[in-house]
């Protein structure tokens, strides 16, 4: 299949920061899917005018929110029905540099089997709490895979081979919240997808909009490595043949 990638934004209540990054987007000449995640009416019509002024800009919404891993799966699907071999993951908060994005394009298309993460580079505006709290996914998931092929699992600047995780997000049950991003790349790291990292800047805005929901996101990202570890161990000998190839 040729190289024909597409952007992917999950939306939930962006309104302000999300026409600034459509504009942005437009030098590149991409198609854009912006999956509504049951956003309020003030973001739904920001959305619809993004999709009248930009005709490369197109939109699902989903009427009761999923939360971010049931939006990015939606979008995944349509982006898998509509033939786009490739999805360029970036979350409608404002955190992502999008003058990267030709680098995640390069790596995309140098290799177009593997899944290209943003390894962010963070400034002095992370919240100290976040910061550290990553480091302990880190932990787990490098635990999960038997490797450290995942440099980062946590950053939502991405591209994915939209087939390979359409057929996943088939025929596995898959987080739908904060915890998909994570969840999404061990699975396909047990598949075999190879790994590219991308050195990244990543900002917190002031005024940003996160949905990050402090104690039940981390709950819920804490079941999913419980999960994985047992997934893990009945993985352990194939895993464990990986190194010795």
């Amino acid at each position: 299949m040729s190289f024909n990638p597409c952007l992917l934004i999950p939306v939930f209540n962006h309104a302000e920061p999300l026409p600034k990054i459509v504009e942005q987007l437009a030098t590149y000449r991409l198609p854009c899917i912006l999956v509504d995640d049951g956003s309020q009416e003030t973001c739904a019509a920001t959305i619809r005018n993004l999709c009248t002024l930009y005709p490369w800009v197109q939109s699902i919404r989903l009427e009761i929110n999923q939360g971010k891993g049931g939006a990015v799966k939606a979008g995944l699907l349509l982006a898998n029905s509509q033939g786009y071999s490739h999805a360029i993951q970036i979350d409608a908060d404002g955190q992502h540099d999008l003058d990267d994005l030709h680098k995640f394009i390069t790596a995309a298309q140098a290799n177009p089997d593997a899944v290209i993460i943003g390894r962010p580079i963070f400034d002095a505006s992370i919240p100290k709490l976040r910061y550290y709290a990553r480091y302990l996914t880190h932990v787990w998931v490098y635990i999960n895979t038997l490797s450290c092929r995942i440099h980062d699992s946590m950053c939502g600047y991405r591209v994915y081979p939209v087939a390979t995780c359409a057929n996943l997000i088939q025929t596995t049950t898959l987080e739908d919240r904060m915890a998909f991003d994570v969840e999404i790349l061990v699975r396909l790291d047990w598949l075999g997808v190879a790994m590219v990292s991308i050195p990244t800047r990543v900002g917190y805005p002031q005024d940003g909009i996160s949905h990050f929901r402090g104690w039940e996101d981390n709950l819920r990202i804490s079941l999913t490595h419980a999960r994985l570890f047992f997934g893990m161990l009945l993985r352990l000998p194939k895993l464990l043949a990986r190194h010795f190839k």
